[in-house]
């Protein structure tokens, strides 16, 4: 079944591969990766990957390349996991974390499209556990939370960007502190707002709150939802909250890196079937199910005469929506799970219906205007209008925003933006 999906999706390729030499004079097929303008552009973003893996930036390495049309790269390199016999390959299945956070506001847009929710009335209209949201305001002498009621109330818009009041106690020393208290201290709400709603920006767990909302307006569970309006209509089959055995197979094994730069091998997870699912977090996919999506929001929200989305309603989700707050910039409290986070120093970023946006063109790489995220293991993707392209890497390292990981990832995208000029 898996060779048979895979025999399908290389025949695409390769038709692909023929509609792409007429744009791009110059390219051609060879083998199992069509290079962006010439063969031998295509072996220096090779010799980057398996540089990383050389060097042990990672044990094993996915990345791939696409315009709206095309698969223009896609390479493997090293194995699954450290000291095993198991390479990785293109169909390698990985553990993305937050970037299931695009398939959810993907998901809530939908709906939106149908009526079935909106942007900016209080989301507690649907969910009523979102209202009367309370807001910390500080701790007294004795450490208890002082909390009072938010100045107004929660909207998905606020969700989707990130600008509720929720946030991860993973980076946030406030919310992690509260928890702490809210141990001790009975009658606490679970996850208060660390601020009003559209007052800052802060990174949390407001998609795992629109993902109760799909559950609620869409009328069934989130993995269904997922399967039946995104995956399914884009051939996502490797994509999902469970993996079967022969998924599991294909699975990549998450490493930690130590203190010294070496990365260390932790035991296989043990295979459990979800029945409570998230908007945050907690999917599987591989880097081609994951790049499908990519493709369909850089072409508007269709993928091969499949509609997810209105093109107005892709051009809203890649829109700053947050005015002149800043985002993307985080600041660890477990050293362990996360580094702190900039992932570009100096730029201007902004928040859209997710993704996190770059004002101002990153040297020798993506455009300004382009599109951003990733998960807790270090998987990343980009989506870059201007340049019509999308690009995804996936590796399975902590601590999130692993300094070799990004490194990796930083030279691989300016060895594809390089590819892309004239020879």
């Amino acid at each position: 079944m898996m060779t048979a999906k895979f025999s399908r999706r290389e025949a695409l390729r390769r038709t692909a591969a023929v509609a792409a030499a007429s744009l791009w004079p110059g390219a051609r097929f060879a083998g199992a990766a069509m290079p962006l303008r010439a063969l031998s552009r295509s072996g220096e973003i090779d010799a980057i990957l398996q540089a990383g893996v050389d060097t042990g930036e990672a044990p094993g390495v996915v990345a791939m390349v696409a315009t709206e049309g095309s698969v223009v790269y896609q390479g493997a390199f090293g194995a699954r996991a450290m000291g095993a016999a198991a390479k990785m390959s293109e169909d390698t299945v990985f553990r993305i974390a937050s970037m299931i956070k695009l398939l959810t506001s993907v998901a809530a847009m939908q709906l939106v499209e149908r009526g079935k929710l909106s942007l900016h009335e209080p989301a507690a209209r649907i969910d009523p556990t979102l209202g009367s949201p309370q807001v910390l305001i500080g701790f007294d002498a004795k450490g208890v939370p002082q909390l009072r009621p938010a100045r107004r109330e929660i909207t998905l818009h606020d969700l989707l960007t990130h600008t509720s009041g929720f946030t991860y106690p993973l980076w946030d020393q406030n919310m992690h502190r509260y928890l702490q208290a809210a141990r001790s201290h009975a009658g606490l709400p679970h996850t208060p707002l660390m601020f009003d709603p559209q007052t800052k920006w802060a990174y949390g767990g407001s998609l795992d709150r629109v993902g109760r909302l799909i559950e609620i307006a869409g009328g069934k569970p989130l993995d269904l939802y997922f399967r039946e309006h995104i995956t399914a209509p884009l051939g996502m089959s490797d994509t999902g909250f469970s993996t079967t055995a022969a998924q599991r197979v294909r699975e990549a094994g998450l490493h930690v890196r130590q203190a010294d730069g070496t990365l260390v091998a932790k035991p296989p997870e043990k295979p459990t079937v979800r029945k409570v699912f998230s908007g945050g977090g907690g999917i599987y996919s591989t880097a081609p199910d994951y790049l499908t999506l990519l493709q369909a929001l850089l072409n508007g929200g269709n993928s091969a005469g499949n509609s997810i989305l209105r093109p107005e309603t892709v051009a809203a989700m890649s829109t700053n929506q947050i005015g002149d707050l800043e985002a993307g910039i985080l600041k660890t409290t477990n050293p362990n799970l996360s580094n702190d986070v900039d992932f570009f120093p100096g730029n201007r970023l902004r928040w859209g219906y997710g993704h996190m946006i770059n004002l101002d063109p990153v040297p020798d790489g993506r455009r300004a205007g382009s599109l951003t995220w990733a998960g807790l293991f270090n998987t990343y993707y980009w989506i870059d209008p201007a340049a019509h392209l999308a690009g995804v890497i996936m590796m399975q390292i902590l601590p999130f925003a692993d300094t070799k990981a990004l490194d990796l990832y930083r030279k691989f995208e300016r060895g594809v933006y390089r590819a892309m000029q004239p020879a």
